[in-house]
């Protein structure tokens, strides 16, 4: 058996000869890994649907009509409409004479919290990956002192490169995991903070015409 063989990967080795010669953490690592790409992929399509179901002209049509008092009209725009601001408003609308804007705000974060899901899940995988690494090479380099407090160095060669290689690879798998995730999360935030622009662009929007068109019958 060659003893050079954990090393071999700063020479090019295969993923699967990575992960074995990683130690155990790695299994740790995978599942992190596995549950970060998960939600990736799934943001990636619930944010691939909203886009498509988004009419801002719908938005604009409704608040052309909540303008000239027409609520009925601007409600009846929003509900045939798949556009999430365009429902919010037509929640807003629905019980504006109780509470408009208790019922907007309830509304919205209802749609909000439907964009932040997964963020959290996200953010602990790229929290808790580069600690695991660590973690690895944390007992990689216990095996590699192991070996060395045996006394018989040459005889001990392979255990301290497996050791050796097992901490860089735990570290290097752990790292890469978080700056993969790094990227998509900072988009997934983004978006949710376009989501919270946009509703708040509407609800300035209704509150100040519905105010208008209050002192309007006033004066």
């Amino acid at each position: 058996m060659n003893v050079n063989l954990p090393l071999a990967f700063v020479m090019g080795q295969s993923p699967m000869e990575l992960f074995v010669h990683g130690g155990w953490i790695m299994w740790p690592i995978l599942i992190v890994s596995f549950v970060a790409v998960t939600t990736v992929v799934e943001r990636i399509l619930f944010l691939m649907r909203e886009n498509s179901r988004r009419q801002p002209e719908r938005v604009e049509q409704m608040l052309d009509k909540v303008e000239k008092g027409d609520y009925d009209g601007a409600r009846g725009i929003g509900e045939s409409s798949t556009d999430y601001v365009a429902q919010i408003l037509v929640s807003a609308l629905t019980h504006r004479e109780h509470s408009l804007n208790n019922a907007f705000t309830r509304a919205a974060n209802q749609e909000l919290n439907r964009y932040q899901r997964g963020i959290a899940v996200l953010d602990t995988c790229i929290t808790m990956s580069p600690l695991l690494g660590l973690l690895g090479t944390v007992l990689g380099m216990m095996n590699t002192f192991g070996a060395l407090g045996d006394g018989d160095i040459a005889a001990n060669a392979g255990k301290i490169t497996g050791g050796v290689g097992e901490a860089l690879i735990a570290t290097a798998a752990g790292l890469l995991i978080a700056i993969m995730g790094l990227l998509p999360y900072n988009i997934l935030n983004s978006r949710v903070e376009e989501a919270r622009h946009n509703i708040t662009d509407a609800a300035n929007a209704i509150e100040l015409m519905i105010k208008k068109e209050e002192a309007a019958k006033v004066a």
